[in-house]
């Protein structure tokens, strides 16, 4: 089938390339006066390059697309939602609620700053992407980040198979209600992190931050550091091995944290039985003797 080109234009109208299929789209701005919306809507085998778009709702229900070059700036509201099957390089997402229930989307080398990005969708792939956004990856599974800059505060909640590595991670309540998450090789800077998980998961990490991983169940820490870390792992089943200092443990529900040194250890006052071990490693090597 013959691919339309389309180069060099300037789009402001409502629907401007409806439903358009086997198409290239380059150098193309989409903005003006009509301020029309949809630009993009129901598209099928779409390429973009070099275009800069600043109409709302401007990539919905398209399958199959290829974004590269682009940018999409704040008033592209709402800008990829309901899409499937679509890779986003070199490009710029400026807009609120940038992608949702999509499935199988990948961005790399990307700018993300989009206040509720990636909600209710599957099958998501970031790489080597810095994005802002308060709210991310709500209710989503299946996604994976590497190399990844993040900056939000309430991340990755009620989220289902969650896999990063390699990433900086500057949040918040991260982690809430989350199942089956692995995080391995990355710096986790939140407040009262992970709390209310499943099966989380994390390996050569450093933790930084108040009150983390509480109320967790399955909770595993391999060979990670923690920084401010205060009255952490209450009532959480945890099995964790702990590089350095902890300032303070409070009421583990069952498991062992080991640590090189602990600030205080907190027992009693609690509304559930208790019965994790916290070992120093000094003393795990004087059994050993």
């Amino acid at each position: 089938m013959t691919r339309i080109n389309i180069t060099g234009k300037c789009f402001d109208e409502e629907r401007a390339l409806y439903h358009l299929q086997n198409g290239d789209v380059s150098d193309c701005v989409f903005a003006g006066p009509a301020d029309g919306e949809s630009v993009l809507k129901e598209s099928m085998d779409v390429r973009i390059k070099n275009c800069r778009f600043s109409l709302r709702y401007p990539l919905w229900h398209v399958k199959g697309f290829v974004m590269e070059q682009s940018a999409m700036d704040e008033k592209t509201r709402a800008a990829i939602w309901y899409a499937e099957n679509g890779t986003i390089t070199d490009s710029v997402l400026g807009g609120i609620k940038a992608v949702r229930e999509c499935s199988d989307i990948r961005l790399e080398r990307c700018r993300v700053d989009s206040q509720e990005f990636g909600w209710k969708s599957r099958d998501i792939t970031l790489i080597d992407t810095d994005i802002v956004s308060e709210y991310l990856f709500m209710d989503s599974r299946d996604v994976k980040l590497q190399g990844v800059k993040m900056k939000g505060k309430y991340s990755f909640q009620y989220m289902e198979n969650l896999e990063i590595e390699d990433c900086e991670l500057d949040t918040k309540d991260a982690f809430w209600h989350s199942r089956n998450v692995t995080v391995k090789n990355s710096v986790v800077k939140g407040e009262y992190l992970g709390w209310f998980s499943e099966n989380l998961t994390l390996i050569d990490c450093k933790i930084v931050g108040t009150q983390p991983l509480c109320y967790c169940k399955n909770l595993k820490l391999v060979n990670c550091t923690m920084e401010d870390a205060d009255l952490a792992f209450e009532y959480s089943d945890v099995d964790a091995d702990i590089k350095g200092h902890i300032l303070s443990v409070k009421n583990p529900r069952s498991g062992r944290i080991t640590a090189d040194s602990v600030g205080e250890i907190i027992r009693g006052d609690a509304v559930m039985e208790c019965s994790g071990e916290v070992v120093l490693r000094t003393e795990t090597h004087m059994r050993a003797g």
